[in-house]
C-alpha cells in the first residue's frame, strides 16, 4: 500500500499549514464563486453519489490528500471519472451495473 501511496505522491506529508492553503480556503471571495459556477464547492459536494464520496474518503484516509469536503471543480471532475472508471471496470467483470445510481 506504501508503494501506491509513494506512486500518486500520498506519501508525502505536507505541513498543516500547507494543506489549509491548498485545500481550496480561499475565504471567499470571486474565486469561490466562479468554482461554484463551475461544478465545485462545498454545495456541489452535497450533489455527489456515495461512489464519489467513496473515492473522496480513500483520497482523505488512504493517500493523507486531506479534507476533501470543499473541492475545487476540477478535483471533482477527476473524482468523477475514477468512480466512472471503477463502474465500467464493475461491469466488464461482472456483467452487472454498480447498485449505487450515478448522479
Amino acid at each position: 500500500m506504501d508503494a501506491i501511496k509513494n506512486m500518486v505522491g500520498g506519501g508525502e506529508k505536507k505541513p498543516a499549514t500547507q494543506q489549509q492553503t491548498t485545500d481550496s480556503s480561499s475565504g471567499g471571495g470571486w474565486t469561490d464563486k466562479l468554482n461554484s459556477m463551475a461544478g465545485g464547492g462545498k454545495a456541489s459536494e452535497k450533489n455527489e453519489d456515495a461512489l464519489d464520496k467513496g473515492v473522496d474518503l480513500v483520497q482523505e484516509h488512504v493517500f493523507g490528500q486531506g479534507p476533501q469536503d470543499n473541492e475545487s471543480a476540477l478535483e471533482q471532475a477527476k473524482d468523477e471519472q475514477i468512480s466512472d472508471f471503477l463502474r465500467g471496470q464493475y461491469k466488464s467483470r461482472t456483467g452487472k451495473d454498480v447498485p449505487i445510481q450515478d448522479k
